[in-house]
């Protein structure tokens, strides 16, 4: 009895109490065919009972969704739903490893989307619209209105445009897990205003997500924290492509063209990322700002060790230990925290404006500078665009990182041609690996190329791209190459497992 009242304090909207049922329950409400927006921003924030017991159900019925969401769910939700032949079409983004091969197998249609740009198809009715929304809250407010978790995502925009809600109140957030989120819900065309934004800390909207309380279908509480993030420790890799970009930094500083608190800051999810941010720790940079997706572990530690004042996400996606603390101390980082959703967060119009230094994460790049980020072997997804081409395309410095090598040096991620392209040349400036920085800003393709080639490749591949590079130029034109061999890297992978020369 008293669990129940703790949980009925969570719920201020009378009506809504009446709508409490089962994850069970709410999964039956879910008809075939159905298109769900469901919360959820890489891990963060997303359904943890309503969507794995619509899984569940589609082990034993023959029933099928298409699932849009922010990014990737945590647990074994997006896996769940694939082994059990629940999803007709996944967007705009996924991490897991079973999803993955069902999209590969082309059992699961995916559509692989710049995160900006999921609410502007829903809008222009470019993709079908939203029938049931399934949103993760931390309470209810007396007139309705849904208090999210650790991320927004396309929240906001699923709840005002669904025909159905179903609410999922985790209990394990606390309640005064407030006061962060912006909450906004653009215009159609052609009435679309300005996004109002000027610094990393400028608030537009609500911290509550708006919605009419008579579409709300279902209420179901859940007990289930975020998937902890797994980030790994900085290696001598992420460490060296860190310490070659905060060189790069520190000689723009000298330079005039930027000071010690640089722009807002951008980084990619993952441990190249999370390790060049870490890099900040007690460096010479202060009042650094973030103009981001994710925030890290690193964002908190930046936060913690004085470096940065303020950041701006779309989620919180953090290892346990960090989760934790965030919770414990959340009055500390209460005022220096904002979580908006995604088409605010990821918009080309701000991240302009504000002069956004993006760093993302490549797969592979080439000699001239376009850029993989989705794609192995230039066939198999691995995850996805995510936000990186709305950084990429708009930002005051466009940075791709990446490792020289792997997998004992037999691939290279520098190549004489990339095996699909996500970021053109015509969106990078700067370009790291552990070997080095290329800094391609003002440079036209062979000069691009002689940079890349001399800071940026593995020594054991040197030589030999270096070679398809003079003998390239030798064939002529602006940029220089041998179609019948601009894909021999791969090709020799293919048949030998390396990319190395026999």
């Amino acid at each position: 009895m008293i669990k129940e009242l703790i949980q009925l304090d969570r719920i201020l909207f009378d009506s809504y109490k009446t709508k409490i049922i089962s994850a069970d329950e709410a999964a039956l409400l879910i008809p075939d065919k159905a298109v769900v927006g469901a919360s959820g921003f890489t891990k963060a924030g997303d359904s943890k009972s309503v969507l794995p017991a619509f899984a569940k159900r589609a082990k034993e019925e023959e029933i099928a969704i298409t699932l849009i969401t922010g990014a990737s769910l945590g647990h074994t939700t997006d896996a769940d739903l694939a082994a059990n032949h629940a999803l007709i079409r996944r967007m705009p983004f996924q991490a897991d490893g079973t999803l993955r091969k069902s999209i590969n197998d082309y059992q699961v249609k995916y559509v692989d989307q710049h995160l900006s740009e999921t609410v502007e198809q829903l809008i222009c009715g470019h993709i079908a619209p939203v029938d049931i929304a399934i949103i993760e809250a931390s309470s209810v407010d007396e007139n309705g209105n849904i208090y999210p978790t650790t991320s927004i995502g396309n929240s906001a925009f699923f709840a005002a445009s669904a025909k159905k809600i179903i609410i999922e109140i985790n209990t394990l957030v606390p309640k005064n897990f407030i006061g962060i989120h912006d909450n906004t819900v653009p215009n159609s065309y052609p009435d679309r205003d300005v996004i109002n934004i000027h610094t990393p800390t400028d608030r537009i909207g609500t911290p509550y997500i708006s919605i009419d309380p008579e579409k709300v279908i279902g209420v179901v509480f859940t007990d289930i924290l975020d998937q902890p993030a797994v980030i790994a420790e900085p290696d001598e890799k992420t460490t060296a492509i860190s310490k070659h970009l905060l060189n790069f930094f520190e000689k723009e500083v000298q330079n005039g063209k930027l000071t010690y608190a640089l722009l807002p800051l951008q980084a990619g999810i993952g441990k190249v990322a999370n390790a060049v941010l870490t890099g900040f720790k007690g460096s010479n940079f202060k009042n650094l700002t973030m103009y981001s997706e994710v925030l890290q572990d690193s964002t908190f530690e930046l936060i913690d060790s004085g470096n940065m004042d303020f950041a701006s996400g779309s989620s919180i996606t953090v290892t346990e230990s960090c989760y934790t603390n965030l919770l414990n101390n959340f009055e500390k980082y209460k005022d220096k925290l904002i979580l908006r959703p995604q088409n605010i967060s990821n918009a080309p119009e701000v991240i302009r404006r504000l002069g956004i230094i993006g760093i993302n994460t490549a797969i592979e790049f080439d000699i001239y500078g376009n850029v993989n980020s989705t794609h192995i072997g230039g066939n198999k997804m691995m995850n996805g665009i995510g936000g990186s081409g709305d950084f990429a395309r708009n930002a005051y410095l466009s940075i791709f990182v990446t490792q020289a090598a792997s997998k004992e040096n037999n691939i290279s991620h520098v190549l004489p041609m990339v095996s699909h392209v996500d970021h053109t040349e015509h969106d990078v400036d700067i370009l790291v690996t552990d070997q080095g920085l290329a800094d391609l800003r003002g440079l036209a393709p062979r000069e691009r190329a002689e940079v890349i080639i001399e800071n940026c490749v593995h020594p054991d591949y040197k030589e030999e791209i270096r070679d398809y590079f003079e003998r390239a130029k030798q064939r002529g034109g602006h940029t220089p190459h041998i179609m019948e061999e601009a894909f021999k890297f791969h090709v020799r992978f293919n048949e030998t497992k390396s990319m190395k020369k026999q």
